[in-house]
């Protein structure tokens, strides 16, 4: 997800993300198929984290995402690389609010869970309440907005050290840091949630 446009569909998406935002509605048909598999992509890896009877499809998320990008009013579409910033943050919310309505369907019973396997992820080798999480990252972007975005593209988004810093402008020194703290920051702040609802 370079911001230098090597490839012809990179430059494609680009031109046809700021035809889009500059109210070219067309530029969304183009767009499509030049960011469907990074897209999908993105999807797939924020949904291996998901509870395993969810009833979300991939294609499904990233159809809903991608509506909800191309509709964004309040967005100044500049590249591919702030188009996928931005779709991680729209998949997060997707994710949420599944988990909010598998939540109210139980009336009350554990929100979506997820299973976090590695150090892409705030904390390892635990089920974890995605809704507990979005509280806690909320809470996180209070103090640092950065470290809180650098969590929802590396858990969302799925994104490596290094392609977080590209996305971010960041070095990746920067984001491992950022990232340290913050994993160390919401494993507190979820085990003293979860302790406080036993």
């Amino acid at each position: 997800m370079s911001d230098q446009d090597s490839s012809p569909n990179q430059g494609s998406a680009t031109m046809a993300l700021r035809e889009l935002g500059a109210g070219n509605r067309t530029a969304a048909d183009r767009l499509l198929p030049l960011v469907y598999d990074e897209l999908r992509e993105l999807a797939e890896r924020a949904m291996r984290r998901e509870r395993a009877n969810h009833t979300l499809q991939a294609t499904a998320v990233v159809h809903d995402a991608y509506l909800r990008l191309i509709n964004e009013k309040q967005v100044e579409w500049k590249d591919r690389k702030h188009f996928f910033a931005i779709a991680a943050r729209a998949i997060r919310q997707i994710l949420i609010n599944s988990a909010k309505a598998h939540r109210a369907e139980k009336r009350g019973g554990g929100g979506g869970r997820v299973t976090l396997h590695d150090d892409r992820v705030p904390l390892a080798d635990q089920a974890l309440d995605v809704l507990a999480l979005d509280e806690a990252l909320n809470a996180l972007a209070e103090r640092s907005e950065r470290q809180a975005r650098i969590v929802e593209l590396r858990f969302f988004g799925g994104l490596s050290v290094e392609e977080t810093a590209d996305l971010m402008e960041v070095s990746p020194r920067t984001v491992e840091g950022d990232w340290a703290f913050a994993r160390a920051w919401l494993r507190s702040t979820l085990s003293k949630a979860s302790a406080a609802a036993d």
